[in-house]
């Protein structure tokens, strides 16, 4: 594979080479990255669950739906950043690299700190809106304004680890990754387990974990010889980058907002059954968080890999490696699926001990049972996922924006009001989920197949 000589600074081009060799290696950092990500949550969740007990559990997995809600909108705006980049890095415009990295970084501290006040001000307005019920209340109000407290550095390391990922640099975002979630391990267990501290200690070690993944990206990225260096100097807002950005990250950032904001609908219909139903789910979507990680971290790589290859009018290399993508990720994802299915009870199980036998084994039949009901269906999700990754590198946001909010957050609410209107039962919940996956993916085949999803790149 050719790599992209700066200033004595090795970038990775996605232009060159085999496509199939390129998404893989590409991606496997990625993949490796996301899977230390989610320790950070899964961590929380299985240390609380097994050191506190299932008040403590419920509190921590009724915040993560609105966690996601209010966190991927400013996330997934910042993305855009990492389309911008992909595409004047294949181009080779270091210079419009250099002012969409500097953009992007004020962009991205701006957002850090407003979510930040917003997250710690209306808390508890939001969980009491969600009929968190009131035992569990305490707990999850004080574990999420610590975890809201540290939004700064979780938006900046997502940030800077955009713009690794858009010139080919997947590596050093893992690397620091991995010291950060060691880190967060060893503090749940120091706080919760050692010391016996509160749930508000889960979330106090993630945000230290979180600042110091960030603080290594700002080293990273303030280094002499690299493609995307930041200096101090230069950080100012470039009109024309933030345009860009905005208009490539908005749309994903809307996305992500209703795709949360229907989860938090979700949540608050799993609410109404209880914490053992809380705690049962909320396990689940720590499992299906791992499911996710070749799903997203394959998306991640084609939007890099679309997005190079376009600019660098590489347009038949490009849909070669968009049919890789969609095709290894569809497998991947069926594949965990039916583990999930014969071994859900099992991964449920891991993430509770509590005194009362009879509550454990609820919690785990409930788990099981939404493991069985959604993990076959993992394939729809893939391909959704993957289509969105290359409309998302082609410069298309706006696709996956409308598919989503459409199928994703209206079509998804509308069956769950009238399916619990109908009959209140926690399996027309889980549902919810394949049905609109489905939908989605008939959508998604259709647009892939019938459109020139390259157009506005062949000039």
């Amino acid at each position: 594979m050719k790599l992209f000589q700066h200033r004595n600074q090795t970038a990775r081009l996605l232009t060159e080479g085999k496509p199939s060799k390129v998404l893989v290696s590409f991606a496997f950092p990625i993949f490796l990255s996301q899977l230390f990500q989610q320790l950070y949550n899964t961590a929380d969740s299985f240390i609380v669950g097994n050191y506190l007990g299932k008040e403590a559990l419920a509190a921590v997995n009724s915040s993560g739906s609105l966690i996601y809600l209010l966190i991927s909108f400013f996330v997934g705006a910042s993305m855009g950043a990492g389309v911008v980049i992909s595409r004047y890095f294949g181009a080779g415009n270091l210079d419009r690299v250099s002012k969409a990295v500097h953009t992007n970084i004020i962009f991205s501290l701006i957002c850090g700190v407003v979510l930040s006040v917003f997250g710690v001000t209306m808390t508890p307005h939001i969980l009491r809106w969600m009929g968190v019920p009131e035992d569990v209340m305490p707990n999850s109000v004080a574990y999420l304004r610590y975890y809201f407290l540290g939004c700064v550095p979780v938006v900046m390391y997502n940030s800077m680890k955009g713009v690794m990922n858009a010139v080919g640099d997947s590596r050093r975002p893992l690397y620091y990754l991995i010291v950060s979630s060691v880190l967060n391990v060893a503090l749940d267990f120091l706080f919760v387990g050692v010391f016996g501290l509160g749930v508000e200690w889960a979330a106090i070690a993630t945000v230290i974990s979180q600042t110091v993944s960030s603080i290594l990206c700002l080293i990273q990225l303030t280094r002499k010889g690299t493609v995307y260096r930041l200096e101090w100097k230069k950080l100012r807002i470039d009109l024309e980058s933030l345009k860009q950005i905005t208009k490539y990250g908005l749309p994903t950032g809307v996305q992500n907002s209703v795709i949360g904001f229907a989860n938090v609908l979700v949540q608050t219909n799993i609410n109404s059954f209880g914490k053992l139903a809380m705690a049962a789910c909320g396990a689940y979507s720590r499992i299906e968080g791992f499911v996710f990680l070749p799903i997203m971290s394959m998306s991640m790589a084609l939007t890099s890999y679309i997005g190079q290859n376009l600019g660098a009018k590489r347009y038949d290399r490009a849909k070669q490696g968009a049919r890789f993508g969609i095709l290894t990720s569809v497998i991947m994802a069926e594949i965990i699926g039916i583990v999930l299915f014969f071994f859900g009870g099992f991964f449920i199980s891991t993430f509770i001990n509590d005194a009362d036998p009879e509550a454990v084994a609820e919690i785990i039949a409930i788990g099981a049972r939404q493991c069985r009901v959604e993990s076959l269906f993992f394939f729809l999700l893939a391909f959704s996922h993957a289509v969105a990754g290359i409309c998302r590198g082609a410069g298309k946001a706006i696709v996956p924006m409308l598919i989503m909010l459409l199928v994703w957050c209206v079509i998804r609410i509308i069956y769950i009001t009238v399916a619990m209107s109908i009959r209140h039962e926690i399996i027309l919940l889980f549902a919810a989920y394949p049905l609109t996956w489905f939908i989605s993916s008939v959508i998604y085949f259709i647009y892939y197949k019938k459109s020139n999803w390259i157009h506005g790149f062949e000039s």
